[in-house]
């Protein structure tokens, strides 16, 4: 998809002042079925699937299965279709790229050091989304601004320069207490594991729960320094990925 700077700002323009139940209205509006959602199924994810379900249906929804989720986070997949009579597309990572980065750094890799652990997350997460996202032209996203240092600076609308296409967050400017306010107004399903102290939540082998005060990405490759802590579904090489003039 080819978007020109003008066209980006007119949609950023359009969606100044809406909630965010609106801006998953205006993607279906404005892309249609050349849209779709991105939830790994945290907090913030859920509570754009109960908008979806209540706002946009259309929006066709999908997750990524990296084959080393909690128990519980597949427990909450099955819990969401049932609660809102929708389904969500599982997308896996291909078995033989598994088998041979295994084979060739073992079963822990992501432990070695930083590119272990985004070659981990490039074939178990990167490249199934790539899959994912093909033949789309816009995707949505849960990903808040105060997230973490590396998302501080996210636009409701905004270019995906790794992924040549318009991504939409539409929680971006939301805080983490909207966030729960809205799960406990709305009865929204959400992973036990929160609960637990787990904010963010991945991969077992690669999340943990955090102390009080801790930033809510700490738990997240917590032997890592907080600049390189995405897996490449939103930064490339470290680095938010927008469009350059």
């Amino acid at each position: 998809m080819q978007v020109t700077e003008q066209q980006l700002w007119a949609w950023q323009e359009q969606v100044q002042g809406l909630s965010p139940a609106q801006v998953l209205v205006w993607t279906v509006e404005t892309f249609g079925e050349r849209a779709a959602f991105a939830s790994s199924l945290g907090a913030e994810d859920q509570v754009l699937t109960d908008m979806v379900a209540k706002h946009s249906r259309e929006l066709a929804i999908f997750t990524l299965d990296t084959g080393r989720l909690f128990p519980e986070t597949y427990e909450l997949m099955q819990r969401t279709e049932e609660r809102y009579d929708l389904m969500i597309r599982i997308y896996f990572p291909d078995a033989s790229e598994v088998e041979a980065m295994v084979d060739g750094a073992g079963i822990n890799l992501f432990r070695q050091s930083v590119e272990k652990r985004k070659q981990c997350c490039g074939v178990r997460k990167v490249k199934p989304l790539q899959r994912a996202l093909s033949g789309l032209d816009a995707w949505v996203c849960g990903l808040r601004r105060e997230q973490a240092v590396t998302r501080d600076a996210l636009e409701v609308v905004e270019w995906d320069e790794a992924n040549q296409l318009v991504k939409i967050n539409p929680l971006a400017a939301w805080s983490e207490d909207e966030v729960w306010a809205y799960v406990k107004a709305n009865d929204v399903p959400v992973n036990p594991l929160h609960e637990q102290g787990f904010l963010s939540i991945g991969c077992a082998c690669c999340t943990r729960a955090v102390a009080p005060g801790e930033d809510v990405r700490a738990g997240r490759w917590w032997w890592e320094k907080p600049e390189h802590k995405e897996c490449g579904l939103h930064f490339k090489d470290g680095k938010l990925e927008r469009m350059r003039g």
